[in-house]
């Protein structure tokens, strides 16, 4: 299977915060998307790695992507397992062969988010080194990333106006996390995170002119793709 766009999040339930509005507009417009996460947050305060494995499956569903691939790596430990990690991830792009790959900011106040997105930076580099590892050597076009916690300066913005309700819809599938109630710990997430989540995409939108948008870091720096004169000399 191809993919046009390889997310990776560190737990379940990262890509889809940072950027499940892109994914669902994505696949609303035809194009394959792979979802995978290093971790199955197994030391996450609420919800079993059962119930998140579930929520992220029904999250992809919502959101028209494919399953999401779950490893096993450490939660809270990615940089233990840091060369076997960047491995995983360079036979998944070589098997796969996205055309953009999008991973989480470092700029997060969990550690495990920037830890993946190194991962990740570091895997989409040695994927297109022919060299290294086994398999074909392949090197995606661009490598982004998504803003989960926090509010940061994006290089540039997906317009999700028309896929807010199914971005939240698949964030619903997340009962366990967002969700307080008896015998839950309570967590940033349980105390109106979505409700600030909303805030922030529709921010991105009133900053670009339209009604919601998730805003992205580019590895490299952006040409705009200015409009040329044909040269009829």
């Amino acid at each position: 299977m191809k993919a046009d766009i390889l997310a990776v999040g560190a737990h379940p339930d990262d890509i889809e915060i940072g950027m499940g509005g892109t994914i669902a507009k994505a696949a609303a417009n035809g194009k394959t998307v792979v979802m995978a996460h290093l971790t199955k947050a197994e030391l996450s305060s609420n919800g079993s790695v059962e119930e998140r494995l579930k929520e992220s499956a029904a999250a992809a569903k919502v959101l028209g992507a494919e399953k999401p691939l779950s490893y096993s790596f450490s939660d809270r430990g990615l940089l233990n397992e840091r060369k076997e990690a960047i491995a995983a991830l360079v036979k998944l792009i070589r098997e796969v062969k996205p055309v953009h790959i999008f991973a989480p900011y470092h700029e997060d106040r969990h550690p495990d988010h920037g830890h993946c997105g190194e991962i990740v930076k570091e895997a989409f580099f040695s994927a297109g080194i022919k060299k290294y590892g086994e398999g074909e050597s392949f090197k995606p076009e661009a490598l982004y990333y998504y803003q989960i916690n926090g509010l940061i300066k994006p290089d540039f913005a997906i317009d999700i106006s028309a896929f807010m309700n199914q971005k939240y819809e698949a964030l619903a599938c997340f009962a366990s996390q967002f969700q307080s109630g008896k015998n839950k710990v309570e967590t940033p997430l349980t105390n109106g995170y979505l409700d600030d989540l909303r805030a922030r995409d529709r921010l991105l939108g009133r900053e670009t002119g339209v009604s919601s948008a998730e805003g992205f870091v580019s590895e490299r720096l952006l040409l705009y793709p200015f409009p040329e004169k044909e040269n009829k000399e």
